[in-house]
């Protein structure tokens, strides 16, 4: 099979879940079909071409730039059998080559426009485009692919012109020899955690999504003896920036230990802080399934994060790590919610070990790449035999 994969994020430009899941996909992918990748940037290498914004449109509202990425992307698909795109960023380009070449397109949906209203601070009236780009996209494939089971339901109430039928659930994968257990401690050293104190680790960008005020509010309940490490960058506007920094002033105007990392470290150095965490903590309000907590159990952690989307198919609550509710009315139970949770595993180190060791067993015995791969081949095989 001759598959278009197409991307807003490929290695080295890697910021979110839908990027490591391209990155890990295409891999295991290539010994299966023959894979052209397509995403932003310069340049490229054999089996992927990189495509830059019309400079006419520097400056222009960030939707109408992807736009025109898209329309790059779609013409260059010339001999492909089938195009698989992510996210809304390509979303456009696999519609448009479906149209353009008479192919197939497969959507994977790592989240949904109509569930994530804040992106509007983001884009402003793009926010409109890219939900247009989406749903266009989504109604038209061939199949849709949701990263977990609670996506599905969503695609479909987002989406109820979408037959029940087209709609695949492919889990979300974590490559257990790249994030395991890391002895090490230099990482540690060199941030500057008391290793004689626990803590507990966040990692993601800094977004109404991932919930990050929320773990700022609930982390002033956090047990004194316990520091909190911070891997949290690239705000989506400067006004979350904002807020995100004064809240990191006033919980350091109350507690001593808190580590803020603003710049995106290397996956080797993210392994380390996750491995001798007390545990991960995952506040997100809105997660189709969300790797990280994938990443934090394949080396050995805990993970306490929020019972929304697909985590509660990934962690599994009381065995691998806590699962907090979550009601947007009621943001003060979450927060204290999420302050019980880490302070239980803070106090019972036996606990959050025993818990590591489970969610490391998990990980490995059934979110693997290779099944990913073999799962989404399937795909295209069954729609390219229905044409």
């Amino acid at each position: 099979m001759r598959v278009g994969l197409l991307t807003r994020e490929y290695p080295p430009d890697v910021y979110g879940g839908a990027g490591v899941h391209v990155e890990f996909l295409a891999r295991e992918l290539r010994p299966l079909v023959d894979l052209d990748v397509h995403t932003w940037g310069e340049g490229g290498a054999e089996g992927l071409r990189r495509h830059r914004a019309w400079q006419a449109l520097d400056g222009a509202n960030d939707a109408l730039r992807t736009f025109s990425v898209d329309l790059s992307i779609a013409a260059a698909l010339e001999g492909r059998e089938l195009v698989h795109s992510h996210t809304w960023y390509a979303n456009l380009a696999g519609h448009l080559g479906k149209l353009l070449h008479g192919i197939p397109h497969v959507v994977t949906a790592h989240s949904l426009e109509p569930l994530r209203p804040w992106k509007a601070e983001q884009l402003g009236g793009g926010y409109a485009l890219s939900g247009w780009a989406e749903r266009t996209a989504v109604e038209a494939a061939d199949a849709v692919i949701a990263v977990s089971g609670a996506m599905r339901d969503d695609i479909l109430a987002c989406y109820p012109a979408i037959d029940p039928a087209r709609v695949r659930v492919v889990h979300n994968g974590i490559d257990s020899a790249l994030y395991r257990p890391d002895p090490a401690t230099d990482v540690l050293d060199r941030i500057g955690v008391d290793q004689d104190r626990p803590y507990v680790v966040f990692v993601g960008r800094i977004t109404r999504q991932k919930g990050v005020p929320h773990l700022l509010r609930a982390a002033k309940a956090l047990d004194p003896s316990a520091q909190l490490v911070l891997c949290a960058g690239a705000p989506d506007t400067p006004a979350i920036g904002q807020e995100f920094r004064t809240l990191v002033d006033e919980l350091r105007a109350t507690r001593d230990g808190v580590h803020w990392i603003p710049q995106m470290l290397p996956r080797t150095e993210v392994v380390q802080l996750l491995t001798h965490a007390r545990a991960f903590v995952c506040p997100s309000v809105y997660e189709p399934l969300g790797i990280v907590n994938l990443e934090a159990m394949a080396c050995g952690t805990a993970v306490v994060a929020s019972a929304v989307g697909g985590i509660p198919e990934v962690v599994d609550d009381g065995a691998t790590g806590l699962l907090v509710p979550y009601e947007e009315r009621d943001p003060d139970t979450f927060e204290s919610g999420l302050a019980q949770a880490l302070n239980r595993l803070v106090d019972d180190p036996a606990e959050a070990a025993r818990m590591g060791a489970a969610g490391r067993e998990r990980s490995r015995r059934e979110f693997g790449w290779d099944t990913v791969a073999r799962r989404t081949a399937d795909v295209y095989d069954e729609i390219l035999k229905a044409r």
